[in-house]
């Protein structure tokens, strides 16, 4: 759902497309003058929309009550399930809400994705429409969860509407409520970025530490965003920095795949641990390798991070740099001592997989380090 309600004509006959685009436009004149032509009031586009719905979503009184005058069905619905009641509170046209309650509107409805008047207000910020629906309207559920699984306070979280938040916490909503995926609103608000949102979830006491279905903390969320600010706020607020998700990940790892230095260093620096590996024997070094982030490649070697880690393939970051003819990386893990005999699940070392590929000045550049190793060696021997 668009700002603004998509235009669309398709399917309509001439008359019926005008009465469309009067109505959108609240040309009232126009829309009397081709009532009298007897255009049909209920036409639908090829999404199913009809005259009323493009009134209602642009908030046009005058043109509202016209085609209620003249016998719109306030409940009609597109093919996305969304009626007009619905449109109006998705675009916050306070007015246009309580002409349609007045004119009978079903005040509980739902669209396809289980959206109702608070999911869509909430959502968009609309906080004179939640006052309504909840101080004007009858047995409205604070709680109530659309096919996701989230309320309208998953909703204001994710999308950021502060103010929407603050007036369903008021109103008692359950803060603790999880969706589908087992995402509470600090997961949601965390993921996208919201760090107002976020530091006020943090203050009414949501568990920091509740994990989503697949162990995903808020942190995590923040991490995989690429959100720093709001990682260092979760980090202040006492987030655990070395939680690890089902797949064993770590917030680190989410970073290292970002490729984001100012995320790794501020997880670095509060204490995150760089030799954490997943389920498939990766670190966050191996991802840094794998994606050529030179710069990360060296913070996490400033981090202490294991040079020489294996994955489930047995393959060191230097076997990934070889691989993939990252010279850049490779360069910074030879210079840090990477060791070069160590050998993959296949038995190769990493010049090997180097001239397997036929990675001529990476291969090069190995063999140079190894002359060098061994030199080094020889001469603290002689020492």
């Amino acid at each position: 759902m668009e700002e603004e309600l998509a235009w669309e004509t398709h399917g309509l006959l001439p008359l019926e497309r005008q009465l469309h685009e009067a109505s959108r436009w609240n040309q009232v004149e126009r829309m009397k003058e081709l009532f009298e032509k007897r255009v049909n009031i209920r036409a639908r586009n090829h999404v199913g929309r009809v005259a009323l719905h493009w009134a209602a979503g642009a908030g046009h009184e005058q043109a509202v009550r016209l085609l209620l005058e003249r016998g719109a069905a306030v409940d009609d619905v597109d093919s996305f399930g969304m009626n007009s009641l619905l449109l109006s509170a998705w675009f916050g046209h306070l007015q246009i809400v309580q002409i349609l309650v007045n004119a009978g509107a079903k005040v509980h409805c739902e669209s396809k994705d289980g959206l109702t008047l608070l999911h869509c207000a909430a959502q968009k910020g609309h906080v004179p429409v939640l006052a309504f629906v909840m101080e004007d309207l009858e047995d409205v559920a604070l709680d109530h969860a659309d096919k996701l699984g989230r309320t309208a306070f998953h909703r204001a979280a994710e999308h950021g509407q502060l103010d929407a938040l603050d007036f369903l916490v008021g109103s008692g909503c359950d803060h603790s409520v999880k969706d589908k995926g087992g995402n509470t609103a600090l997961h949601l608000a965390a993921s996208q970025g919201h760090v107002d949102v976020l530091q006020r979830l943090v203050d009414i006491g949501l568990d920091l530490e509740e994990q989503n279905t697949e162990g995903l903390t808020a942190l995590h969320a923040a991490a995989e965003g690429i959100h720093a600010d709001c990682v260092m706020l979760l980090l202040g607020a006492g987030s655990n920095v070395n939680a690890l998700t089902q797949k064993r990940l770590s917030c680190l790892h989410y970073a290292a795949l970002g490729g984001s230095e100012d995320l790794s260093r501020a997880l670095i620096k509060a204490g995150g641990c760089t030799n954490v590996a997943d389920k498939q024997g990766t670190t966050p070094m191996h991802l840094a390798v794998k994606h050529n982030f030179p710069g990360l490649v060296q913070l996490l070697i400033d981090g202490h991070s294991d040079l020489d880690a294996v994955d489930i393939r047995r393959q060191t970051p230097l076997h990934l740099a070889a691989e993939h003819a990252w010279q850049d990386v490779a360069d910074m893990l030879l210079i840090a001592g990477a060791d070069l005999s160590l050998r993959d699940k296949q038995g190769k070392t990493a010049l090997a997989v180097a001239a397997r590929s036929n990675h001529v000045s990476l291969v090069d550049m190995i063999i140079k380090a190894d002359r060098f190793y061994r030199w080094e060696k020889g001469w603290q021997r002689r020492l």
